[in-house]
């Protein structure tokens, strides 16, 4: 059984180090605190190479789709931000090279510029041989559901690749809003990983059906991770309260998620989860993630091993779905 594992990252510190401190200050990024012994996942994420692969072997997982953490080009306007997505495609492209069976990649946009991202998808696509890209969360304030990535939604239609949209940081009035007024490290937790990182996302998906833009878009591909970022317990409510007032819309919301959307198990191990994943999107739609290094790949891979699935339903968890997808 072939076990892929899709949201897992990497980072080029002598890349990202050319991003102005006052850009990340802004964005709100802050020093992640390690637990004393634990390695340090941005240490981890700039290695793509013997340890990342070690690691692999251990879980027993065949192969890794890279994608980029930490500050990247969507922090930097104007040609500089378009020079930075492509010198960090160009090091994963590299690395990908070294150990094509192992890794491959998705691409970093320079969405501060989106005039110049569909470009830069094609090039990664065509050039590199990536297989799609990931968008971090806003930009500026603008989800992918504005006009102004509209060229960037088509051009991946064209390309028949996958967007997949991860987490970011709020916009600095959400979070001094939702996450302000606590102590310092429950604040910053609970607008990431402890709850604002998933709303983002899944509010993300929901404007990009609201919008309309998936109804332009019908075979636009996209993907999120974290058991579907909540979605999973509230399609069918969606559903109802949205009734009517969605007269505009071609599909029930559920029904636009569920055609277009892949969800995966990325740092989310336990049972619950997963079922209700299960019971709305199905198994032809989860797709295995460990989302290393910020979770552990023996982690991930106990998860899996505990899950109940018939031996073709696991297979296509554990790897089917992806390869078919991203035709690895």
């Amino acid at each position: 059984m072939r076990v892929i594992a899709l949201e897992e990252h990497f980072t080029a510190p002598h890349l990202a180090g050319r991003i102005d401190a006052a850009l990340l200050r802004a964005r709100g990024f802050q020093p992640r605190r390690v637990a004393p012994g634990a390695p340090n996942p941005m240490e981890l994420a700039a290695e793509i190479g013997e340890r990342r692969l070690a690691l692999m072997d251990a879980a027993g997982i065949d192969l890794q789709v890279l994608s980029n953490t930490g500050p990247g080009p969507d922090l930097v306007p104007g040609p500089a931000g378009v020079a930075l997505a492509a010198a960090l495609n160009d090091h994963l492209a590299e690395a990908v090279a070294r150990a094509p069976g192992r890794f491959a990649g998705f691409a970093v946009l320079p969405m501060a510029s989106p005039a110049d991202c569909a470009a830069e998808l094609t090039r990664a696509v065509r050039a590199l041989g990536f297989k799609g890209a990931m968008v971090n969360g806003t930009t500026d304030g603008r989800f992918l559901d504005h006009p102004a990535y509209d060229d960037l939604l088509a051009e991946a239609v064209a390309l028949d690749v996958p967007i997949y949209i991860h987490p970011h940081l709020a916009p600095a009035p959400v979070r001094e809003a939702y996450f302000g007024g606590l102590e310092a490290g429950a604040g910053r937790v609970l607008e990431a990983a402890g709850w604002g990182w998933h709303q983002e996302t899944a509010l993300q998906v929901l404007r990009l059906v609201l919008a309309g833009t998936l109804d332009r878009h019908p075979r636009l591909k996209l993907i999120i991770g974290h058991m579907g970022e909540m979605l999973p317990m509230m399609l069918a409510r969606a559903d109802e309260v949205f009734a009517n007032d969605i007269e505009h819309l071609q599909r029930p919301i559920s029904r636009a998620i569920l055609e277009q959307v892949w969800i995966t198990t990325s740092g989310i191990f336990t049972t619950p989860p997963f079922l209700a994943a299960l019971q709305t999107f199905g198994i032809d739609r989860i797709m295995f993630s460990v989302d290393y290094p910020y979770a552990p790949n023996a982690k991930g891979r106990a998860f899996l091993d505990r899950v109940a699935l018939a031996p073709d339903d696991m297979a296509k968890l554990a790897g089917g779905t992806a390869a078919a997808l991203l035709r690895l």
